[in-house]
């Protein structure tokens, strides 16, 4: 297989392969099916891995990695592993702790890329869920992204960026930043285009990052629309490519990057064999017409005492 293409960021760290593996899953699977996935996903030529406090698979996937490497399958620099910041850390003076027992997790010296995972903080200790409505709090983002930078400047973190930012709270961030975010993860798709954020992202030199490409419509918040979509069944059959796969090479074609999960072996390779081909101009003007819609309203983070008293202020109207 071709090697995965890689973009550079705005931190000059390690460039980012632009398509990674994600490792949320609403699923729960066996250590041992997940260690031989990671495995599996490295010997396809996967060299980015996406994981989160939140998820609980930091470890399972530290473990994987450790045993690649010593299996001689990869060296670290060849990886690139983004986790992230969980809202019952996001306080300034527990970010750099947060980190520094992801990295525990993960058995690593640094990662390569730490995103804020939500503009909001948490009642600190412990990741419950549901969330209570009452441990939803306003996130200081200055004491936040000091220490986000600090991250970088320790070497724990070569990058660092945010996760479900709106255009509106990138300018916040960026208002108090001395390093910009290097990137920002959002859900992305032919169904959920983000055509606003792509542009002021594109302006500002932040990589965009799509997560839940294909509509995640396995989990509770997931959509059907993408892979149901007439229009990317008409250009997958034209092509010989499956749904996912157009979908992907769309996001790709737009500049962003992608994480897709998939535990299964014939899956992963497709969702790599997507850079030998492209999408006329004329498919993507169709795929340009399709209706929007946002699979992951998160409407667990809207409370009346909250920051965000609905979905439109979470999102400050990009929905």
């Amino acid at each position: 297989m071709g090697g995965i293409p890689e973009v550079a960021l705005s931190s000059g760290g390690r460039a980012m392969p632009v398509v990674g593996m994600g490792t949320a899953s609403s699923l729960a699977v066996s250590e041992e099916v997940f260690r031989s996935v990671i495995l599996e996903a490295i010997g396809l030529g996967y060299r980015h891995f996406d994981t989160a406090s939140f998820y609980g698979t930091e470890q399972g996937l530290g473990k994987a990695i450790a045993e690649a490497i010593q299996l001689g399958l990869v060296k670290r620099e060849e990886l690139f592993i983004t986790s992230k910041l969980w809202g019952t850390d996001a306080y300034g003076d527990r970010v750099v702790p947060a980190l520094r027992e992801s990295l525990r997790n993960l058995q690593l010296d640094y990662l390569d890329l730490y995103l804020v995972h939500w503009p909001l903080s948490l009642k600190p200790g412990g990741s419950r869920y549901p969330i209570d409505k009452d441990d939803i709090f306003p996130i200081d983002l200055k004491s936040v992204w000091e220490a986000m930078e600090e991250c970088q400047r320790l070497g724990l973190a070569k990058s660092i960026g945010v996760s479900n930012f709106s255009c509106k709270k990138l300018e916040d961030v960026l208002s108090v930043a001395t390093i910009p975010p290097a990137v920002n993860q959002v859900e992305m798709h032919p169904v959920w285009q983000q055509k606003k954020l792509m542009d002021f992202c594109k302006d500002k030199g932040i990589q965009v990052c799509a997560y839940s490409p294909l509509g995640a419509n396995g989990a509770r918040w997931g959509t059907k629309k993408v892979m149901e979509s007439d229009v990317l069944k008409k250009i997958a059959l034209a092509k010989g490519k499956s749904t996912a796969q157009v979908s992907l090479r769309w996001i790709y074609e737009q500049g962003a990057g992608v994480v897709v999960k998939s535990f299964s072996k014939e899956r992963m390779k497709e969702n790599i064999d997507i850079f030998d081909w492209d999408i006329s101009k004329e498919e993507l003007h169709e795929i340009s017409q399709i209706p929007q819609y946002k699979g992951l309203q998160a409407e667990e983070f809207v409370s009346a005492n909250g920051p965000f008293k609905s979905v439109d202020e979470l999102w400050d109207g990009e929905i």
